[in-house]
């Protein structure tokens, strides 16, 4: 995909034609995701960042490199590595921008993205980049690497692959298209590329509809189930690789957008037991952890972190969760724990919930702020450098999909689907004990619902997802005067990124 190659430029002062010629000049110098190589191989004559495609496929080391380089590509800080996840949460209504700075996200935090707006061009070229990475990996394995590989190891690969484009192309639809439910997936999707672009040519390709990108996403994660690993050999491993109960998990939130609340059952019953205490009986052993605290804190591996973005002291995005999310040291920040203080946690949202009670453990997340009296979020810690993994997804998130889906499924308080929830909510506040007599009808029973998924994932950038599916308001931030955003206005969703618009003559922005 062409616009993930692009060197940054400025719309305002280059034409189309410096467009092409910037773009092509980068994907002259070559693609390959290539990571580190052996010493003999820095002597060779051929240098490891000029290996061509003949030989990036030669040896299983090689492909093990890529595999490595293609989830480096995941979770750049401008996609997965954070951003995604920041500018879903910031425009949610649960943060309040400190200083309206629009080159840290103020313009999405007011909802007047435009096609040339930085969050909007990024996001897209970054998403695009990991999809494409994918794509020459798979179109590598096919053409090179299956004659060193196993039938096996190859499908494997493959499978990792399609994992995660389908979570870039589902992460994609949550920000620049319309929901599932406006008009039952009719709308325009994305363009949806399953082959590798390593050389400049013909780019024109129109938007596939809402539902067969989803349809696409579905079919890449019933490949990943099919062919990924039931487990690896570490808790590492089991959080930071594929495999099939990511998958399955991934599942129950794509069908939950799309709406299809028996896909939803279907699909967590495979990793989530019948009665409490729930978890996953096969494969990887997932399961609530018994203090939240844990999860959010070095080695970030328990068995409810299912898929995580992890990073090191020598492996740090430039763009953090901790650096946007927490205080500098003059505001409760710690040398340790200190960020640039750029979103405070809005007062008048989930945090005032009266149901979200003061010994809830999830409040430990939250501090006031000694010298500005804002709230803060202390969910991500570690600074210089910002090293906390990014959380994709978590079975915290797979129990409480499968609690809304049972509830609209049957249209009733369904009793597992009162227990889940209870199972969620209990670990982290456990004098508190829902019944079915609390909810007089199935809308105050929902709405209790997606309370529990904004406290638990306050931070995690699901919010946003949540107010696409269910067709609300993006919500008023009226500390800066900014309106409450209805489903049918144009700025409900990001516009395209001039970048495809300017360079795929059948893209449209609608």
């Amino acid at each position: 995909m062409y616009t993930v190659y692009k060197q940054r430029i400025d719309m305002k002062d280059v034409n189309i034609n410096k467009t092409k010629r910037g773009l092509f000049a980068v994907l002259a110098v070559g693609f390959l995701l290539l990571g580190a190589c052996k010493k003999e191989e820095w002597l060779s004559p051929e240098p490891s960042t000029l290996i061509t495609d003949e030989t990036a496929f030669a040896t299983p080391e090689r492909i093990a490199n890529q595999v490595n380089g293609m989830y480096a590509k995941f979770k750049a800080d401008r996609f997965w590595g954070s951003w995604y996840l920041i500018a879903s949460d910031i425009r949610a209504g649960d943060f309040l921008c400190t200083n309206l700075n629009a080159a840290t996200g103020a313009i999405t935090y007011q909802m007047l993205t435009q096609t040339t707006t930085g969050d909007v061009t990024d996001i897209w070229q970054y998403g695009y980049l990991a999809i494409n990475t994918c794509n020459v990996f798979i179109d590598g394995i096919n053409a090179k690497g299956k004659e060193v590989l196993t039938e096996a190891e190859a499908q494997q690969y493959i499978a990792e692959a399609r994992l995660l484009r389908a979570v870039a192309y589902y992460s994609l639809l949550q920000l620049y298209a319309r929901p599932f439910w406006d008009g039952n997936g009719s709308k325009p999707g994305l363009p949806i590329r399953l082959n590798g672009n390593t050389t400049p040519g013909n780019y024109d390709l129109a938007r596939s509809s809402v539902q067969e990108t989803y349809e696409q996403i579905i079919a890449d994660l019933d490949f990943a189930e099919a062919n990924l690993p039931t487990s690896y050999s570490s808790a590492f491993l089991n959080t930071t690789r594929a495999h099939r109960n990511t998958a399955i998990a991934l599942k129950t939130r794509v069908y939950l957008s799309m709406q299809a609340y028996e896909q939803v059952i279907n699909e967590a019953n495979k990793i989530v037991s019948l009665s409490a205490p729930f978890s996953a009986t096969d494969g990887v052993q997932h399961a609530l952890e018994a203090d939240i605290q844990n999860v959010f804190k070095a080695p970030y591996t328990t068995n409810e972190s299912i898929f995580s973005m992890p990073f090191t002291n020598n492996d740090a995005p430039g763009q953090s969760l901790a650096r946007y999310y927490l205080p500098g040291t003059t505001d409760g920040g710690t040398s340790s724990s200190n960020g640039a203080g750029e979103y405070s946690l809005n007062p008048d949202g989930v945090i005032s919930s009266a149901n979200w009670k003061e010994n809830d453990a999830r409040r430990a997340f939250i501090k006031q702020g000694p010298r500005s009296g804002k709230y803060w979020l202390f969910k991500f810690t570690q600074a210089s450098p910002y090293t906390d993994y990014a959380p994709v997804i978590r079975y915290a998130e797979v129990l409480l999909n499968l609690s809304e889906a049972l509830a609209r499924n049957s249209q009733t308080v369904d009793e597992r689907s009162l227990a889940l929830l209870n199972a969620v909510r209990r670990r982290s506040d456990p004098s508190s004990n829902f019944a079915a007599i609390d909810f007089p009808d199935m809308q105050t029973f929902l709405a209790a619902i997606a309370e529990e998924r904004r406290i638990e994932f306050l931070g995690e950038g699901i919010r946003n997802a949540d107010i696409m599916r269910l067709g609300l308001n993006v919500p008023a931030k009226a500390q800066h005067a900014v309106p409450a955003v209805a489903p049918d206005a144009q700025n409900y969703i990001f516009p395209i990124s001039s970048d495809e618009l300017i360079l795929n003559r059948l893209m449209e922005n609608n």
